[in-house]
Parts: C-alpha cells; structure tokens; sequence
C-alpha cells in the first residue's frame, strides 16, 4: 500500500448518555477510528445549554488531556478525526463544524460531496467564504434555521432544517450532528459511507465503525441504513426518511473491506477481518505460484496472506516489521524521500526471506512507490523470487466520495498493463483479484458497493473540474458540471 496513495476518509462519532462523561467516551470512540484519519480531531459538547467544541490538529491522543476533557462536561457529544478530501489541512477545517444561529449545532463529516460548487454557487458564496463541503452543509443548515424562525419549536430547529437541506445533497455523507438536546445522525441516500447505531446501558451511541462502539462498551443496535436520519433524546431512537424511496441504491465503498475499516469491525454484519482472509483464498484460486512462503504486507494484507497460505498450503511466514510510530499519512516531499520514508516504515526480516521464493500480499497499489521499494528491499535481503498478489482489482479511477487520490494520471493501473507494472516493480508475476470473487469475498455480495475506483462507474455523476480547493481557489468556473467519462 502507497504511503502517498489512499488516504482515509473520517471517522465521526456522536454520543448521547445523561450522567455519563460524554466527552471520555466521545474521546475513546475517537481513539478507535484514528485509523479514519489522522489530521485533525475534535468534539462537541452540549450541556443542554451551551455547546463548547474544542478541536485541533494532530491525532486525538496529541489534541485531547485530561484538562481539556474535564473542560467539556455535558450529556452529549460529537466528535470527528480527520483526512481533508476537501478543503485544505488547516485548523479552520478542523471538525467539528460549529454554528450559533440563535439556537447552536455542531456538524461532523466523513464523505465528500460532489456537487459543492453549484450549492455554494446557489447560495451565493464566493470563494473563501467556506473552504470545505462540511462548512457549506452547516452554512445551507444555519440558513434554513434563520429562516424558519418562529416557525417551528426550538427542539426541532435542527432536525426541520436538515429535511430542507439534505435532499439537496449529491455525494457522500455520513454525518453526526448536534444542538443544545439532540443527536443526529445521517447516512447519504447509497450508503457510501459506514455509520452504525449503539445502546448504551444508559444511552445511545453513533459511530463510522463497530469497533469504536466496542470500546465504548456499547452493544451493536444496527447499522443506519442508506437515507435514513435517526434523532436522538430524551425519548429514545426515532427514524426519519429524508429522501425518495427511488434515490435510495446502497453502494457502501468496497474499499471500506479492503482497507480502510479496522478488521475488527462488521460491515454488511460481516466481519472485515474475515473478509480479508476470504480475499487471499480467492486469490490463491485465481493465481496460485509455487512458492516457499507467503507474507502479508503490514497490516491490511495480513489477514489476506494467512487465507492465501491456508488455500494454497504455502506456509505463512512473517518477512517485514513496522514501525508503528510511522502513521498512515507519512507524506515526503520528493520522490527519493518517498523512497526511503518505505523503508521507515517497513523492514525485511532477513533471516525469515534469504532464499526463499515468496508470495507478497498487498491491499492495493496506487502510485505503486511501495511495492517498487519493497520488490528491491526483499531482493536485497536475498529473496530467491517475489511475487506479488494484490487483494483488490487495478486501482484506475479516481474517488470522489471521500478518499483522496490524486489525479488519473497519477495512478499506475491507469497508465500501465499488468504485465508493464510487474516489469516496474522487477517482480516475478503479480496479480489482482477478479472484481467478482472481490465482492464475494465481502460476504455480502448482493448488498450493494461502489466500485468506481475500479471500474469508473460513478453511482453519482461527478463534475468534471471538481477538486480538493474548489472553494478555496479563484480561478475555477463555476456551472461545470459535465460528468466524467466512464471506463
């Protein structure tokens, strides 16, 4: 896996528990879905009064102590890590998002949207005004609270507001949401992105992954269903349905299983660690090799290495240690740096490959900087052969509905065959998985899943000047909306 290549989408969290210290709980959810992303993180607390957020860069256990966690006493709470896909990697776009229209609320995003410029543009907002899709949703939000002033009671306020406001979304979106007595949370009308639903002994809980519920001692209610809104309070869980029955299509991003979610999360209300192990069977089926022994690469092609090796009777061996100190989003800035930021991350245990022939288990390759390091660090440590087995398809579209990749230019499987990436990376063969015993190995094959990534069909049509500044920059038309060409 690229250390420049997939970069996460966020984790959200939101936690209603009255007696309970909502902001240590909102603080260990957060701690569980650091993985989401590692830039920034934040909370939200309400007393049922006041909301205080406090949010900064860096990663939760850096941003939050036991001072500032005492600080933010309440009985709810949002919280949110953070990978910008779009709007750049500043403070101000630190989550969450927080309005004071009369009444307060607090917004948490993990998804990107993809019709940000004609909102902004309907609403007449110049470029600099927000600087990311999360803003503008709680900009669209306080406008529509200021509006209906009077109109509605207080403790619907929010709620009201986003019936007006959601259907004119398009793109991904889970969020949690907040004001002074209600937790919200919404889930884009195809599911793109994961959000569940917990019970606590004495309260409810909301978060991207299951595991965060784990730590939270939360038992798993279900999983948000794609469009649906759920609200809340004092009297419990209602469910509401924002959007048309016929917009409602479930594509949860299939990368969620091959890399982003924790393997010990459930996805579909199938395990993520067991799908991983079912990929490196399928692979051991469609491309077996004689070979030695086979290796996952650190930590996503773990799971699918010991599948591999249980398939093919190949017997799995350890041949690279991490460094864990070295997050997901080491980002160098040049080429030769990139290079050796691989080998900071990872080294070839010597004793373990010299001689061996060896099958080597990645997630995905994107720009491809680590397999190519990684071919030449496991050559070098004697590797009598290395072939890689990759547990996702080639990777030849760029993603808009929340992880940040780059430009089609920038990804390899674009540009090269196979056979011209395997000659790159001076590897013996590589191969990927089908698309078809991909989704199988999901568990969950009818359920739904977008695969634009792989294949460039883009459940949602993308503008084709769409980017990651596209409300901090000047110089791009407005209106453009002309989607992107399919594979």
């Amino acid at each position: 896996m690229s250390l420049e290549g997939l970069k996460e989408a966020c984790g959200v969290f939101g936690v209603y528990a009255p007696g309970q210290p909502v902001a240590h709980l909102t603080y260990l959810g957060l701690y569980a879905l650091q993985h989401r992303g590692q830039e920034a993180a934040g909370m939200a607390v309400s007393d049922g009064e006041q909301i205080l957020v406090d949010k900064d860069m860096g990663l939760v256990s850096a941003v939050f102590n036991e001072r500032r966690l005492a600080a933010l006493t309440g009985h709810l709470a949002v919280g949110h890590t953070r990978y910008s896909t779009t709007g750049s990697s500043t403070w101000r776009n630190a989550q969450p998002v927080y309005r004071d229209v009369g009444s307060q609320f607090a917004l948490g995003h993990n998804g990107n949207l993809v019709n940000t410029e004609e909102l902004a543009a309907e609403a007449g907002m110049l470029p600099g005004t927000v600087t990311s899709d999360s803003d503008l949703v709680a900009e669209l939000i306080g406008s529509e609270i200021r509006a209906g002033d009077g109109e509605r009671s207080d403790e619907r306020q929010l709620e009201m507001a986003l019936l007006k406001v959601l259907p004119r979304l398009k793109g991904a979106f889970s969020f949690v949401l907040m004001d002074e007595g209600h937790l919200v949370g919404v889930r884009d009308p195809n599911g793109f992105r994961p959000l569940c639903l917990g019970k606590l002994e004495h309260g409810w809980v909301l978060a991207s992954e299951t595991t965060a519920l784990d730590l939270v001692n939360a038992h798993v209610v279900r999983e948000i269903d794609p469009g649906e809104m759920v609200v809340i309070d004092a009297t419990g869980v209602r469910s509401v349905r924002p959007f048309p029955d016929d917009v409602i299509e479930p594509r949860l991003c299939i990368f969620e299983y091959v890399y982003f979610a924790r393997p010990d999360s459930n996805l579909y209300g199938q395990s993520v660690h067991s799908a991983r192990i079912r990929m490196g069977e399928q692979l051991a089926e469609q491309a077996p090799v004689d070979a030695d022994m086979v290796m996952g690469v650190p930590e996503s092609g773990i799971p699918a290495a010991e599948g591999f090796a249980r398939r093919s009777g190949i017997p799995y061996g350890q041949g690279l240690v991490k460094n864990r100190y070295i997050g997901r989003t080491f980002i160098a800035p040049t080429q030769e740096l990139r290079a050796q930021a691989v080998r900071m991350k990872l080294n070839p245990l010597k004793e373990n490959i010299a001689g061996k022939r060896l099958v080597v288990i990645d997630d995905s390759i994107v720009r491809g900087t680590t397999q190519k390091q990684l071919v030449k660090m496991l050559r070098e440590a004697g590797a009598a052969e290395v072939h890689l087995r990759i547990t996702s398809p080639p990777y030849r579209w760029p993603c808009f509905y929340g992880m940040d990749t780059g430009e089609r230019g920038e990804l390899l499987a674009a540009n090269l065959t196979v056979d011209e990436i395997r000659d790159y990376f001076n590897a013996d063969s590589l191969a990927y998985i089908s698309i078809e015993r991909l989704t199988a190995s999901t568990g969950a094959a009818r359920a739904g899943f977008c695969n634009a990534c792989l294949t460039g069909d883009y459940p949602v049509p993308v503008p084709v000047n769409l980017r990651k500044d596209v409300l901090e920059s000047n110089d791009i038309p407005i209106g453009d909306l002309e989607p992107l060409p399919r594979a």
